[in-house]
């Protein structure tokens, strides 16, 4: 594709018309894709509204075949594929010139910068740089040791106030997500086996992990959550590895996770029980608004 202008990229509220278009597309890489495939699962799932009150926007870049993808599910960032500078700035001019509001951009660490230069220039809006993630891959699994006391087990409906307070506890404690209806957020994890508690031997809960449903292969685990108190103890990581040889022996093809590259105890923990490194991503907050990731 030669010059690029903004409306080469066709935007559309219809999902079902996002995915006829995109969804090949999508599966065809899985992995880098992990996160507009599980967004646009959890709409097909849950509905349209699942993020929000406000309409999710999607955006294909295409001439014989589909190039490139955009997901915005207010109020959280933009969800970007792989762009080339010229793409990212046609994305920026489109969205800007339909003066459609943004938080913020995440996507892989070259293509998010990209975007979030090309969106200074067209909206003027400062942007700066929130996070940055590594995607990680599952190899051969190891079970961290020495293995903490107690067992895990699947959360279930009795689980819901304890499930809704820590992914309140870790929104704030991560930034990511802040803001988001927990509670709906517990009732999807719950009804779809996604929330995995370890617990001590005496059944009190000490760690959470999530996982994503099964998509084109591939599950994510996320999110992984211990409370402050209960840290140091090696219950994330035996409540991870039991996620992650679950998700496996259901036969999925891929197990992924991202890590906070700040955070350099998670990435060598992972790194232990055999999570390998695919691509760094990046997340940008536009105006200096609470970004939600």
């Amino acid at each position: 594709m030669g010059r690029m202008r903004p409306d080469d990229w066709y935007l559309t509220e219809d999902l079902d018309e996002f995915l006829s278009r995109a969804g090949d597309f999508l599966r065809s890489r899985p992995a880098l894709h992990t996160v507009p495939l599980t967004v646009t699962d959890a709409l097909r799932r849950r509905g349209l509204h699942f993020y929000s009150a406000e309409a999710p926007l999607f955006g294909v870049l295409a001439d014989d075949t589909v190039r490139a993808t955009v997901i915005h599910t207010p109020p959280f960032p933009l969800q970007i594929t792989r762009l080339t500078a010229l793409e990212a700035d046609a994305l920026a001019a489109r969205l800007a010139g339909l003066g459609h509001p943004a938080t913020g951009i995440s996507g892989p660490r070259e293509t998010a910068g990209a975007f979030a230069a090309a969106w200074q220039r067209h909206t003027g809006a400062p942007a700066t740089l929130g996070l940055r993630q590594r995607l990680y891959r599952l190899g051969e699994l190891t079970v961290p040791e020495p293995r903490p006391q107690g067992r895990a087990r699947i959360a279930g409906r009795e689980d819901r106030e304890l499930l809704s307070r820590w992914k309140a506890e870790f929104d704030t404690d991560t930034g990511h997500g802040v803001g988001t209806d927990t509670a709906a957020w517990a009732d999807a994890r719950i009804a779809e086996g996604g929330a995995t508690l370890w617990e001590e031997a005496d059944g009190t809960p000490v760690s959470m992990v999530g996982a994503t449903p099964e998509i084109a292969g591939q599950v994510r685990v996320a999110p992984v959550y211990t409370p402050a108190d209960l840290r140091g103890r090696g219950y994330a990581g035996a409540a991870t590895a039991e996620v992650s040889r679950a998700a496996r022996e259901t036969g999925v093809a891929q197990v992924l996770l991202f890590t906070d590259l700040a955070n350099p105890t998670s990435n060598r923990l992972y790194q232990r029980i055999g999570y390998r490194p695919v691509a760094d991503f990046e997340v940008w907050r536009f105006s200096g608004t609470a970004l939600r990731v």
